[in-house]
């Protein structure tokens, strides 16, 4: 015979003195629980391969025996011989056994006992997913915003990539304008275009130039002023002197400075810069 330990599920081969000796009780050799052997007692093992070996119903009534293997012969009748005491009349009924503490338990209760002890199970484990449920929602407030963190950091890395994206960069100078903020200036000056330009004698300083551009920001983002090259040549095309100039060199105000060039927006820029000579006929401009 076979039974199986339900820890660890090792299967031990037991006889039946060894069932007999703590009727079905044993403790696994492996891991030491302590288990009832006749819930999984098998006479035969299964084909392999096998995990658990099948559990045995309870019997609530005792199951009848009919094959009769050996059978003692009956023993002769004793005779027993009645001394009556003269002394004693009757029997005190106090010396009768009394029978009206004994309770009987009916199978159909011992059954019942059974189903509840099978649903107190069942509602323990329920409860013990509850508690470990709630014990883990912390982790996952804790995980959502570390993702909420590490989202921002990425969008922040990004951010020139997202305000250039036509629709990303539409949702958040939209919500700007919502919040009131303010998105950085983001540089292209290749969306730049150059409107209108004229190149003067300085009406009031000697030996200078007063240049003027128009400007024009084509992009669909704010982006700051950017660094002017003014380069002027001679009739051969050679150049003959070059500036660049810096945004806070020919615009004095702090706050169109802060605020930059608006999408489609234009602007005017005046310039100052030392008269090369007469040799200078053609000037150029750029924009970094």
């Amino acid at each position: 015979m076979y039974t199986q330990c339900p820890e660890c599920l090792s299967v031990f081969s037991l006889d039946a003195q060894t069932l007999a000796q703590a009727h079905g009780l044993v403790v696994c050799g492996h891991c030491g629980t302590s288990f009832d052997s006749l819930e999984t007692l098998t006479g035969q093992l299964p084909p392999e391969p096998f995990r658990e070996l099948p559990t045995n119903d309870p019997a609530y009534q005792p199951p009848r025996i009919d094959l009769v293997v050996y059978r003692p012969k009956p023993l002769p009748p004793a005779v027993i011989e009645t001394v009556v005491d003269e002394h004693v009349g009757s029997k005190d009924p106090a010396d009768e056994e009394d029978f009206s503490q004994l309770v009987f338990a009916p199978r159909f209760v011992r059954q019942k006992v059974g189903k509840e002890s099978r649903r107190s199970q069942r509602r323990a484990t329920k409860q013990s997913k509850r508690d470990s449920g709630d014990r883990h929602w912390p982790w996952v407030v804790a995980g959502l915003l570390l993702l909420v963190v590490l989202g921002t950091q990425l969008a922040w890395a990004k951010r020139e990539f997202l305000i250039r994206d036509p629709v990303v960069g539409g949702w958040l100078r939209e919500a700007c304008r919502t919040l009131s903020c303010e998105l950085p200036l983001i540089a292209a000056p290749q969306q730049l275009r150059l409107l209108a330009s004229n190149v003067q004698a300085h009406p009031s300083v000697s030996g200078a130039l007063m240049i003027s551009a128009s400007v024009r920001n084509d992009a669909i983002f704010a982006q700051p002023f950017p660094v002017l090259t003014v380069t002027l040549s001679d009739a051969q095309g050679q150049r003959i002197a070059m500036r660049r100039l810096q945004p806070r060199e020919y615009l004095d105000d702090t706050a169109i400075l802060r605020h930059g060039l608006a999408p489609g927006a234009s602007a005017a820029l005046l310039l100052e810069v030392e008269d090369p000579g007469d040799k200078a006929v053609a000037f150029e401009f750029g924009f970094e």
